[in-house]
């Protein structure tokens, strides 16, 4: 499999500004051909590479004010092997999170999935059940809403979705986590997000939104929830976003089947 992925993020920096963005593939891959380039009105910035302990890999640039343009573009040649989890990890991706409040839905969780034991059939049966009860609506949802407010309202986007999933998982003694991606097939495109569950010793994917093939995914960020994994992150100064242009192309567009445990790579 033969995947393109690109994006292009504008903004205006109308205070100096540090920021951060992730919008490269995960270290996990090794691509055949990649770039970033950022500019500030028109002219070249510095921009630091950072990396954390699942291969993400952040970019962070210190901007004067003006307009900042970061463009990125890669191309990933066949599938790559599956991260793999420390004890303390899967702790840490057991326990509630800002956005996926897995201790106010443990009783919900338990509620409708207890006694399913076979663990192919849990993760297709909480994406059915995210899936059924919400309805995607772009707009629909606040950068701050958690879990627990989108099942309140049973409407939001792919970031909605993943916070759901992962704190019914969670709710169950699953170790579970939000993962960014690009994703072939998506439409609208877009940046998508998507949870990942610790099952049979791998990571499998769930995606509630069923909007894009999960053997296509191409991982980008990974972390607890959209804290840890949003594609801009303003640590300091203001910015305003004025544009988001995403790519993610694959050589094919396979079904994807629910029921089958799938990994990203």
């Amino acid at each position: 499999m033969q995947r393109d992925v690109s994006s292009r993020v504008v903004l205006d920096v109308t205070a100096p500004a540090d920021l951060v963005f992730a919008i490269a593939v995960s270290r996990q891959y090794a691509p055949s051909s990649e770039e970033l380039i950022a500019t500030l009105d028109g002219s070249p910035v510095d921009v630091r590479e950072v990396e954390d302990s699942h291969g993400t890999r952040l970019h962070r640039i210190s901007s004067a004010t003006g307009r900042l343009e970061v463009s990125y573009r890669a191309t990933v040649d066949g599938t790559a092997a599956g991260l793999d989890a420390s004890e303390s990890e899967l702790l840490h991706y057991g326990r509630p999170s800002r956005y996926a409040e897995s201790d106010a839905l443990a009783p919900t969780a338990g509620a409708e999935f207890s006694g399913i034991h076979d663990v192919a059939q849990l993760l297709a049966s909480v994406s059915s059940w995210v899936g059924t009860r919400l309805a995607y609506v772009p707009g629909s949802s606040l950068p701050t809403d958690g879990a627990t407010r989108t099942l309140l309202a049973r409407q939001g986007v792919c970031r909605d979705y993943a916070h759901l999933v992962v704190a019914l998982l969670r709710g169950l003694g699953i170790p579970a986590r939000q993962v960014a991606v690009y994703a072939p097939g998506l439409s609208p495109m877009d940046f998508h997000a998507v949870a990942e569950a610790w099952i049979d010793d791998a990571w499998r994917v769930v995606d509630a939104t069923t909007l894009a093939p999960r053997s296509t995914l191409v991982r980008i960020a990974t972390g607890r929830d959209a804290a840890d994994t949003a594609f801009l992150t303003i640590v300091a100064g203001r910015a305003d976003l004025v544009e988001v242009e995403v790519t993610a192309t694959a050589d094919a567009l396979p079904d994807d089947d629910i029921d089958q445990l799938v990994s990203i790579g």
